[in-house]
């Protein structure tokens, strides 16, 4: 290394091999993120193949999701608006 140039570990004031480990865990993160998106893309066209709504399926997994007074808020505001627009 020339005379005054700084280790990759303490480049900057930055801790080179902390930083390193950072993206290699935020990395194999994602490739696991991706396998899991096409695991859960297989599940919905299975469920489709035998007739259910992916649509509908997804609406209910975003629904138990939140909590029990959030999702009766939630339904309860859809109601009002549709009443106000003549929906029901």
């Amino acid at each position: 290394m020339a005379e005054g140039a700084r280790k990759p570990a303490d480049a900057g004031g930055i801790a080179g091999e902390r930083l390193k480990s950072f993206i290699e865990r935020i990395e194999r993160l994602e490739e696991e993120k991706t396998a899991l998106s096409g695991d859960i893309k297989e599940v919905y066209s299975e469920a489709k193949s035998v007739g259910f709504d992916t649509k509908i399926m997804r609406q209910l997994i975003r629904l138990r999701r939140m909590d029990n007074a959030d999702r009766r808020e939630q339904e309860e505001l859809l109601d009002l608006y549709k009443r106000a627009i003549g929906l029901e």
